[in-house]
């Protein structure tokens, strides 16, 4: 699997899964199969943290697939889960529906599995980058108050020694603070440190 370091967990909610869970099994993935919507919304909340991209066919019995999209979608917890719809039916209208309604991506069955698996990585590899972000936005809060100055300060673009001088420190000392941002927020430089301010919403810091 490309980029993706660790397995990977996959709910299939689907009446149907063969050969889909199979081959996903064959390329390293962890599968579980509901045969419905109603089942696959048992599982989720089961296993709240477990699962890191769902697989939701459309027609099944019991709850079809836009209900239990609808489900997840205002689940305060399960919202923000990867959701690729699959479908029989190649219709525009009811994609385009389907990613106003909460779907990350929409394929249309028979489909060549190549295809899918690019689709999942592609998901997974966006939704890993979203968990760094949330994690360093929480990080950047616990900051001290100094370490908030100059972390704002650098992503306005400001050198250490314009830093220093605004904050009337030393500039070895901008250059410790800043070692000990690069640490708590898990980043290499500055222009990475930037990056994290800006996602976690520079205003507010």
């Amino acid at each position: 699997m490309n980029e993706i370091d660790e397995i990977k967990k996959i709910l299939i909610i689907d009446d149907n899964p063969n050969p889909t869970a199979d081959m996903l099994n064959m390329y390293g993935f962890e599968v579980t199969v509901t045969g419905d919507g109603k089942q696959g919304l048992i599982e989720l909340n089961k296993n709240i943290d477990k699962y890191d991209l769902v697989l939701l066919d459309v027609m099944m019995p019991v709850m079809d697939g836009w209900t239990t999209l609808k489900n997840i979608r205002n689940h305060k917890i399960l919202n923000s889960i990867p959701i690729i719809m699959l479908t029989a039916i190649d219709d525009d209208y009811k994609q385009v529906s389907g990613l106003k309604s909460g779907a990350d991506d929409y394929i249309v069955k028979p489909f060549v599995f190549p295809n899918l698996l690019a689709r999942i990585e592609a998901l997974l590899r966006r939704s890993n980058w979203n968990k760094k972000d949330v994690k360093r936005a929480q990080t950047i809060n616990s900051l001290t108050s100094r370490e908030k100055e100059i972390l704002k300060l650098v992503s306005l673009g400001d050198s250490n020694a314009k830093i220093a001088e605004k904050l009337f420190i030393r500039e070895i000392t901008v250059k410790t603070h800043l070692n000990n941002i690069y640490r708590k927020i898990g980043v290499d430089n500055r222009v990475q440190a930037a990056i994290a301010a800006m996602n976690a919403g520079i205003k507010d810091i």
